[in-house]
């Protein structure tokens, strides 16, 4: 029985990670097929990217009420992105970074993570703080595509004003009336008949595909993370360990890995930016978004050990990973290394000692 159950955990956990994989492809081909602006595409289909396997999880898990998979699985996952990840791909080359990624992007991420235990601190995450994190990662996608001049060279500091002045609802007025124009501009092209047939016929069929393809997909997405959660509770029951153990280690570690592939990959390939700036962004994303899903739809309960242990580590890797980078605008293999052995450590305190 046990058997078999360890075998639905990990064909939920490939289903899910695979199908989000599929899903995000073939739904950015069918958006820009029928003409949808690259602003709404960023902002909804590629913003999510490697994030979907942690949503569609907790999603699942806010649904049945285990908020302790919520937060074990959004806190270990961005632990495990610096940790696990950046200490792997450091290890294997060296990261080189661009100060924007600590000015912006980082003190970003350092931000999500201080105003989430700012939040947790009562013991709940509640449906209008979960609301102001969604919000926020909406602003955030509106100003990472804003493209006027002052922004060239922008900080945290023109974010916060940016979210303040609710200056995002006019960048995505704008993106999506300018996609609109770009769409009736595009029909307005004279083709000849034969030619125009023929793209008709091989749009028709591209859709047909992408279509079948996001909806398998999707399919797997839904029953992966069904299965995932199911199991990560079953387990959790059988053994009596708690539900934030298991989203802290299973689960995170699982729904990282498109975060650990992407990475390595781009360490592998000289670029640095890309394997950090993967990191960062999906840091953002679990916080802002997946919390901020999953609070809406019920509040998320906060136990002790996260406000005194989990939540306060992911913060401390938060500051060393931006510490790293501000020294040499790079991640070395020494620093590469500590993250392995600190994240080694973590992992060893929650199992040996039960800190959840």
């Amino acid at each position: 029985m046990v058997y078999v159950e360890a075998l639905l955990f990990i064909a939920g956990l490939v289903l899910l990670v695979k199908g989000a994989d599929f899903f995000i492809k073939s739904s950015a081909s069918i958006a820009k097929k029928l003409g949808i602006s690259e602003f709404i595409i960023g902002l909804t289909l590629v913003a999510l990217g490697t994030s979907i396997p942690e949503l569609a999880s907790s999603v699942v898990a806010s649904i049945k009420n285990a908020s302790g998979i919520i937060i074990g699985n959004v806190v270990g996952s961005n632990i495990a992105n610096i940790g696990l990840i950046i200490g792997v791909a450091a290890t294997i080359a060296i990261i080189k970074t661009k100060k924007e990624m600590v000015w912006r992007d980082g003190l970003i991420m350092l931000f999500a993570s201080v105003l989430f235990y700012l939040f947790m601190t009562n013991g709940i995450i509640s449906k209008i703080e979960a609301g102001i994190l969604l919000l926020l990662y909406v602003a955030y996608m509106a100003f990472l595509i804003e493209e006027q001049p002052e922004f060239e060279e922008y900080h945290f500091g023109h974010f916060l004003r940016y979210f303040f002045r609710f200056r995002y609802i006019m960048t995505i007025r704008s993106k999506i009336i300018s996609g609109l124009n770009y769409r009736k501009n595009h029909r307005r092209k004279k083709i000849s008949p034969t030619q125009k047939k023929k793209e008709q016929e091989l749009f028709k069929a591209g859709l047909i595909k992408d279509f079948l393809i996001t909806i398998i997909s999707g399919a797997a997405v839904v029953f992966g993370a069904k299965y995932l959660v199911e199991e990560a509770i079953f387990f959790a029951n059988l053994f009596n360990v708690p539900e934030n153990i298991i989203g802290l280690s299973l689960i995170a570690i699982g729904t990282s890995l498109p975060e650990l592939f992407v990475s390595v990959s781009a360490a592998l390939k000289g670029y640095g930016n890309i394997a950090v700036g993967n990191v960062i962004g999906s840091n953002i994303a679990n916080i802002f978004l997946i919390i901020g899903v999953s609070g809406l739809i019920k509040p998320i309960s906060i136990i002790k050990g996260t406000l005194y242990f989990t939540a306060p580590f992911m913060i401390l890797m938060s500051i060393m990973l931006l510490v790293f980078i501000r020294s040499y605008w790079s991640i070395r293999r020494i620093e590469g290394t500590v993250f392995l052995i600190l994240y080694t450590i973590f992992m060893m305190l929650l199992f040996v000692n039960g800190l959840v």
